[in-house]
């Protein structure tokens, strides 16, 4: 794999975006290559990455808030590292011009997927972490994720919870959750599910897995209930 093929400056974009040109840049061409693209893909990259993330993490947010319960950490823990999350980071950091996707892939959207943005982006931390150790790899988590724990005033709560205690509250039964669609090739496929709650209303919303269409869905009925 190599990182001066033709098209973006990917060695560039990597010596801007972990502070140094890269060792080994057949890791990191990994890290960006989708399976449609090559049996060798950021799976395996991306299986290490996801730990290295959530360590990561978790050790900040113990320090940064000694005084939060266990529960309140982990609610700002799950926020930070979910794909939702990590998509986001990833499209600030401008990996959707350096994706190493198939043909098919690429028409199909791959490059806008929030499963397959969060998943290489944790890719990428895997690759790091290889090359540079776990102090090279906490640096660009601190950096790229910086904003996001400076701007969490309080322990951000999940929409699926809050929609459970929404329901508890106002003396309703628990939100029922409904796979209404499933479309897409294996690569980038859609789920649609809709939520209700009897008397209340119900909402729908489509992501790249059940669990991301289930918290659009619940947050998206929780702002209909609160507006």
């Amino acid at each position: 794999m190599n990182l001066k093929a033709p098209g973006p400056d990917t060695e560039g974009w990597l010596t801007s975006l972990i502070g140094r040109a890269p060792r080994d840049g057949a890791t990191f061409a990994q890290a960006l290559t989708h399976g449609s693209a090559n049996a060798v893909n950021y799976e395996r990259l991306e299986f290490l990455g996801d730990r290295i993330l959530g360590l990561l993490i978790g050790e900040w947010l113990f320090d940064r808030f000694p005084a939060e319960p266990e529960g309140k950490l982990s609610r700002r823990f799950n926020a930070l590292v979910s794909g939702e999350t990590c998509a986001e980071v990833a499209r600030a950091a401008g990996v959707p011009a350096h994706l190493i996707l198939g043909k098919q892939a690429r028409d199909d959207g791959a490059a806008d997927s929030d499963n397959v943005l969060g998943d290489v982006m944790e890719a990428l931390i895997g690759a790091l972490y290889l090359e540079g150790g776990l102090d090279e790899a906490r640096a660009l988590v601190r950096r790229l994720w910086g904003n996001r724990v400076d701007t969490q005033a309080s322990a951000p709560k999940h929409p699926k919870s809050e929609l459970q205690e929404w329901a508890a509250a106002n003396k309703r039964k628990p939100p029922e959750y409904a796979l209404t669609d499933r479309s897409g090739p294996h690569h980038a496929l859609r789920f649609t599910v809709t939520v209700s709650i009897k008397g209340a209303g119900e909402a729908s919303a489509t992501g790249g897995s059940k669990q991301e269409a289930e918290t659009a869905a619940a947050r998206a009925l929780l702002e209909k209930l609160g507006g």
